[in-house]
């Protein structure tokens, strides 16, 4: 553990100390981090698979996926859904239910002998996208502003929406396989969501009340105002599980409520402290991905895997995406960017740990495999390979 801190804490001032320069040459912190995971990795790897697998990593998991949810909720700018409303919609509630479909019915050809609910599982840990990993993507002034935001907007929600129904397929995957039917898992999943939406509902109403009249009265500083919102995503989480709910779900509703109702009245410095542990919370998951990696690899992957992995990152994604937003208004240039435009990240991963850590032995081992080929697969196309992308793009 000591060894870890030390060898994460190195690599983070590493970067920070040549930040600039190495992101003019398209090298993020995440890669860099997964590097030094799987260089730990070779020394720890008969031991990473029992520390994945405790209560503790899974509750680890738990809270810092809230805190993620919170963060995107309340990164979107330009309105709740942005500048591009209609293909924003279009492409968080068409393309996703669509790719996650074709991801199931891929998986059942290509992975059997593995039950729906599994195949949904591995679908929700594969198709959301998240542009952290990518973030210059999204700034560089080269790609169509309606691109840039129509990424932002789906990133920011789509692990809101994936959240409860990874849930309810792992209710119906993990406690008892063969036995549980969907209807037991809406049972358990449901009234869970929905005591989960009254409490962000609430939290983020309040809150946003609160720090509205705290500000009025001068009553708050600068720095409280910052603490205030790291506060917010762990109080949400806290309380929801507490009453038997989703916190999740909670954490994400109370940071899109808090977000709208001050939209008017934020300040992007507000959120600064909160965006800073998050990324820091970023590279501490991509660090555990790259220990992961050598433990998921270590004996080998099936080609069917590989395969799976390769049609996640491309025709599983762009051919929704396409379809989606015919009609849309947008060029056809800029809807084959989105389409292509789609690194996985630290959605995945949190997806995918807590699913290794809820599954039986081959169904996790199985969710894992896909998990590491995939977001390793997303990191050469688009991290690595996105200045190709965008010479492709200019010419």
């Amino acid at each position: 553990m000591i060894a870890s801190i030390i060898v994460v804490a190195v690599v983070v001032a590493l970067w920070a100390l040549l930040a600039a320069r190495l992101e003019r040459w398209r090298i993020s912190a995440p890669m860099i981090v997964v590097a030094a995971g799987m260089a730990m990795g070779l020394t720890t790897h008969n031991t990473i698979g029992e520390t994945l697998n405790t209560h503790v990593a899974l509750k680890a998991a738990e809270i810092i996926l809230a805190i993620l949810l919170f963060v995107d909720a309340t990164e979107v700018r330009g309105g709740m859904l942005g500048k591009e409303p209609g293909a924003a919609l279009r492409v968080l509630f068409l393309a996703m239910p669509l790719s996650m479909a074709a991801a199931v019915v891929l998986g059942w050809w290509l992975l059997p002998g593995n039950g729906w609910p599994v195949l949904l599982v591995i679908a929700c840990v594969v198709m959301p996208i998240d542009m952290a990993p990518a973030a210059a993507l999204v700034r560089d002034r080269r790609i169509p502003a309606r691109v840039r935001n129509v990424l932002n907007v789906e990133s920011g929600y789509n692990d809101g929406i994936a959240s409860p129904i990874i849930l309810f397929a792992l209710a119906l995957a993990a406690d008892n396989p063969g036995g549980n039917t969907p209807w037991d898992a809406l049972a358990s999943a449901g009234p869970s969501a929905l005591k989960a939406i009254a409490v962000g509902l609430v939290l983020g109403g309040a809150l946003a009340w609160l720090v509205s009249r705290s500000e009025r009265a001068e009553l708050m500083s600068a720095q409280s105002k910052r603490l205030a919102l790291v506060a917010a995503p762990l109080l949400s989480y806290g309380v929801a599980v507490a009453l038997s709910g989703n916190g999740f779900v909670a954490s994400f509703v109370c940071g899109f409520v808090f977000h709208y109702a001050r939209r008017e009245a934020e300040n992007h410095r507000d959120l600064e402290l909160l965006d800073d542990i998050g990324f820091l919370l970023t590279v501490v998951m991509w660090f555990v991905f790259g220990n992961t990696i050598v433990f998921a690899l270590w004996g080998g992957v099936s080609w069917r895997v590989v395969v799976f992995a390769a049609a996640a990152l491309t025709v599983l994604r762009m051919v929704p995406v396409a379809v989606s937003l015919i009609g849309s208004g947008l060029k056809r240039v800029e809807v084959l960017l989105i389409a292509w435009l789609g690194p996985r990240g630290t959605t995945s991963i949190v997806f995918g740990l807590l699913s290794f850590n809820m599954l039986h032995d081959a169904d996790a081992d199985l969710v894992l495999s896909v998990l590491v080929v995939t977001v390793l697969g997303s990191v050469l196309v688009h991290g690595i390979g996105s200045p190709l992308t965008m010479r492709t793009y200019s010419r």
